[in-house]
């Protein structure tokens, strides 16, 4: 029996009396786990030590799933909010009693984690939530997840990045990669020690003065070829539009320059084009990858522990019908990579139809053990407890009934009139000893199961390309009868159609079939908490509701990258009468991006913030662009690496459907002045540029309380002797000329809660001095670093508010008196008159001044 799909389960008629309080939390222990058919497969299918084993492990499935998180960013940052969960917040946590008076276990670091960097409970989330002594416990986790110090992610989930060897400097695609919890860790690796890097080099060249050598020792030879900063690359992409912006929202608070978000079908993702040599010029580059993630779209019975409904719902079929998609997609991946590279295949899924048989299958079309190796990782994370993979396994047929091989189902159809058993296929089974690929090492894929450290199920596999080869034809699944297609096509039809959109693929140009959507992770319970209530993550156009006609199947990927032609996208030639319109990709389904349109280097605009800011020469000009068809400066202005700027210009026009790219790094501000540049620094941007702006534009701030103050309050007043409330950056705040300036905060490391050095902008207007951060940036800060949890100060609507009352009191009084007036001269029987007199309007309940900082160009003018 399952949930309801009401909207907080509060529908229905099991309502509680109003007197008694809201309706009690419906656990997961009242619906039933149970499924005969999945106990029966996998109690049959698993090779479990003994009886006690097996009990372990379905005991563990029916359990609650742990809450478990990660620390983000950049090594020194996540220590340190590490510690601030393990010193302010552990010790009131293990204070807390349970219902039946035992304490709370506070969160537990996850063993085999790097730095121990991970943390798991095992108290549910729905009490976290709203069991008031978790209060602020809750209030940390979701504050820290919305700025991105934290990622709510599942445990297991964690392991497919830590096993991919990422080094600085690499190129990586993460093909299936919504909701982005794994793209953010391999974000992370490819940003790894860049900070240190990049202060090495500006030491060198004289930009910044030497400090003491930081923790963490600097290697200039790793990924050094940008004066430090990070040259690798991370393509992100997932075949769901939607779901591809829910990319964008997730990593887009990691602020990187060299991310790429894709939409594109996973089994058909196209060549990405590169400059061409210059030694070469007749012959075209295209971009091969040093590592891919395929964590493909599965059945998902590993999340069993945390998808409650797929008690009820599971069933054979939803495996078997995603293999072929999964083969697909791991083959792709294969083709795309350099030789010396890494595939980390996996899936949140037990069954082995999913697993080992899909890399079995993916090896056999590669070209089998010479070409495609699988990587042994028993010594990685060590203290991972895991299964090995199966050399040999069943299928469950769609009826319920178990094969153990291939030859077991032929013999069936030989008996039966020649009807196979649905939807199985000889690629699903453990290969004979005639075969290449019925000696691979399938030991070295890794199992993990719920009931060995606390978590859900995975599984993963480390393929390594040896060397190039041309993909064998898709096997052709042997059945008695054809059948024609979904959509009314003959097979015969099909194939070609296929054979067609792979090509298509290949070039680079748009392609017309989407693939199997299987049951792929959710965002986790704790990002939806952080979405602000009021205001979302804007997308550049909302996705058509009306699904597209698929085709029964999808195109089978043969052969390594050809020589790509240059293709032209067709819809990028509509002409409309809006010139503003006319560059548009219009895609297929009616969705629309703007285009990325670069600035030369000798733009006007780039001119005039260079010369007000006095930026140095050494940071590149020509990697800067705007996302309008005009190619024109109107609102923001993003910077990107160079690499990703190749990669955006080579592909322009070829039906590459790059949804986001690069971080905002100036936005359009209103100048108080002409001589104050009009283009003001975005936070988001201010690490990546903050060294080489020139000192006349900086402050630099050493006190707690100055920050506290700026902090807590928006727009304070400036002007007169108000210089003298700000401690030791007044005077400096007082002479610097107006617009933005970049706030340095540097502790002096006597406080462990004020330790981290920062750079802010600032806007200084002729009323007033703002730190430029929205709403919830400084709410975080102000816990973070104070354990404030009172709410910031809007200045400007509060002087506002006060005007407004002042004028209606004052017109009321003008009212009583006139009305007063006329009374006594009207009223000879001496009856008062009655007066009534209208309220004033009433101010909204919440400003939202601090969250329109980072968008709206009249909000900082003060």
């Amino acid at each position: 029996m399952g949930r309801k799909k009401f909207r907080g389960g509060r529908k229905g008629g099991n309502r509680a009396p109003r007197g008694d309080g809201p309706a009690p939390y419906r656990s997961y222990s009242e619906i039933v786990k149970e499924n005969t058919n999945m106990e029966s497969f996998y109690n049959s299918a698993l090779p479990f030590d003994n009886d006690e084993e097996k009990s372990e492990f379905w005991e563990a499935l029916k359990r609650e799933l742990p809450n478990s998180f990660r620390f983000c960013g950049s090594k020194g940052h996540a220590l340190a909010v590490k510690r601030l969960l393990e010193t302010r917040y552990v010790p009131n946590i293990v204070n807390i009693e349970r219902y039946d008076g035992e304490p709370v276990q506070a969160p537990q670091p996850v063993p085999w984690y790097p730095d121990q960097l991970a943390y798991s409970m095992n108290t549910p989330k729905h009490v976290i939530r709203k069991f008031p002594p978790f209060a602020a416990f809750q209030k940390f986790l979701v504050s820290e997840t919305s700025v991105g110090n934290i990622s709510r992610q599942e445990v297991v989930s964690m392991i497919p990045p830590l096993l991919m060897d990422l080094e600085p400097g690499m190129s990586v695609l993460d093909l299936c990669a919504a909701p982005g919890s794994k793209a953010a860790q391999l974000l992370e690796m490819v940003h790894t020690g860049e900070e240190a890097r990049i202060r090495k080099f500006m030491e060198s060249f004289g930009e910044v003065k030497p400090q003491p050598a930081v923790e963490e020792e600097v290697d200039l030879s790793v990924d050094a070829g940008d004066d430090g900063r990070a040259t690798g690359l991370l393509i992100a992409n997932d075949a769901d539009y939607k779901r591809s912006h829910m990319l964008v929202h997730q990593l887009k608070r990691l602020s990187s320059p060299n991310l790429l978000v894709t939409n594109h079908d996973a089994t058909l993702y196209p060549a990405i084009k590169l400059p061409r040599d210059p030694e070469n010029p007749d012959k075209g580059q295209y971009l091969r990858f040093d590592r891919i993630l395929a964590d493909v779209p599965c059945s998902g019975d590993g999340t069993l522990r945390k998808n409650i409904n797929l008690w009820k719902d599971w069933q054979p079929g939803n495996a078997l019908g995603l293999h072929i998609t999964q083969v697909r997609i791991l083959v792709r991946a294969l083709q795309m990579l350099k030789v010396g590279g890494r595939v980390v295949y996996s899936t949140c899924s037990m069954n082995p139809v999913e697993n080992e048989a899909v890399v079995v299958s993916a090896i056999e079309r590669c070209g089998g053990p010479e070409k495609i190796g699988i990587v042994d990782c028993k010594e990685r994370l060590p203290l991972l407890k895991r299964k090995p993979g199966m050399y040999q396994w069943q299928i469950m047929d769609k009826s319920g009934r178990i094969w153990s091989s291939w030859e077991e189902v032929q013999q069936h159809a030989l008996t039966n009139d020649g009807h196979m058993p649905g939807k199985l296929s000889e690629t699903m089974f453990a290969r004979p000893d005639i075969s290449d690929c019925s000696s691979l090492p399938l030991d070295r894929c890794m199992r993990v199961y719920a009931h060995q450290q606390d978590t859900g199920g995975f599984f993963i596999t480390v393929l390594e390309k040896k060397e190039e080869f041309k993909a064998k034809p898709e096997v052709k699944a042997r059945t008695t009868t054809e059948a024609p297609s979904a959509n009314g096509a003959e097979p015969a039809e099909v194939e070609a159609k296929l054979e067609i959109e792979e090509e298509k693929a290949a070039l680079g140009e748009p392609t017309d079939v989407l693939p199997t959507v299987g049951a792929k992770r959710t965002l986790e319970d704790g990002d939806e908490e952080t979405k602000p209530d009021t205001k979302r993550q804007r997308t550049d156009s909302l996705p058509s509701e009306k699904p597209e006609d698929q085709p029964e199947s999808i195109p089978k990927t043969e052969g390594v990258l050809p020589e790509p032609k240059e293709a032209v996208n067709p819809e990028s030639k509509v002409t409309t009468t809006n010139g503003a319109q006319a560059n548009r990709r219009a895609k297929a389904d009616g969705n629309n991006e703007e285009p990325f349109k670069y600035l030369p280097s000798d733009h006007a605009v780039i001119q005039d913030i260079q010369k007000f800011y006095k930026i140095s020469p050494r940071f590149p000009s020509n990697r800067f662009m705007v996302r309008n068809a005009t190619g024109e400066p109107a609102k923001a202005i993003y910077y990107t690496s160079a690499l990703l700027r190749d990669i955006l210009v080579e592909n322009e026009g070829r039906g590459v459907k790059f949804v986001h790219g690069g971080v905002k790094m100036f936005m359009k501000q209103d100048a108080p002045s002409a001589e104050v540049c009009k283009w003001r620094i975005q936070s988001e941007g201010m690490p990546i540029i903050e060294g080489y702006v020139g000192p006349e534009r900086t402050v630099r701030l050493t006190n707690k309380e100055t920050f506290r103050k700026l902090l807590k309050e928006m727009f304070p007043k400036f002007i007169d002797e108000d210089w003298k409330k700000l401690n030791e950056i007044g005077e400096r705040a007082k002479e610097i000329g107006m617009g933005c300036c970049l706030l340095y905060v540097e502790p002096d490391g006597s406080d462990p809660d004020f330790s981290e050095r920062m750079v802010l902008p600032l806007w200084k207007s002729f009323h007033s001095l703002n730190l430029m951060l929205p709403k919830e940036d400084r709410s975080a800060m102000l816990l973070r670093v104070f354990n404030d949890t009172s709410p910031v100060i809007n200045q400007t609507l509060k002087d506002s508010a006060k005007k407004e009352e002042e004028t209606a009191d004052a017109d009321s009084e003008v009212k009583d008196a006139v009305m007063e007036d006329a009374a006594a001269i009207g009223d000879t029987n001496g009856d008062a008159a009655e007066a009534e007199t209208e309220a004033p309007e009433q101010l909204p309940n919440e400003a939202e001044g601090g969250d329109n900082i980072e968008a709206g160009p009249e909000s900082a003018t003060g």
